[in-house]
């Protein structure tokens, strides 16, 4: 369902799901665009050397995964105005990531909406979570 009518907008409505599998060509590819070259997101053998399991994610990567999500949603009619977001585990090359989200509150006067939103891996684990208000522009 798309949010490119107002009206059909709801407290509580679930934003359709975004499934996303972490590559290590994504890795790279995100490296090279933030800039963000720190080995934990590459060098297999460094990650181990700090006692992690596999290399980690950008965080970043993780939110413009929500980002994403919400832009499927939300359409042309909406602009992301605020996103609020904490990074509360390490997302892994290898895994599956689900973003999520539901709105918490919708203001008709402002014409926007507050969704929750959430990253979670296979294991059940919510490793972004967060807030963003997303505001229509259309009818």
């Amino acid at each position: 369902m798309s949010a490119s009518n107002w009206a059909d907008v709801e407290t509580g409505q679930e934003i359709p799901s975004l499934v996303k599998n972490i590559t290590m060509r994504q890795l790279v590819m995100w490296a090279g665009v933030s800039g963000d070259f720190n080995p934990l997101h590459y060098d297999c053998d460094f990650a181990a050397s700090r006692g992690l399991p596999n290399v980690v994610a950008h965080g970043q990567l993780v939110a413009a995964f929500l980002c994403q999500m919400l832009s499927n949603w939300q359409g042309a009619a909406c602009r992301l105005k605020k996103l609020d977001i904490s990074y509360r585990e390490f997302n892994y090359l290898g895994d599956t990531i689900t973003c999520c989200g539901r709105v918490r509150e919708v203001s008709s006067d402002r014409r926007s909406v507050t969704v929750e939103i959430w990253a979670e891996n296979q294991r059940g684990e919510k490793t972004v979570c967060g807030n963003a208000l997303l505001q229509f522009d259309g009818p």
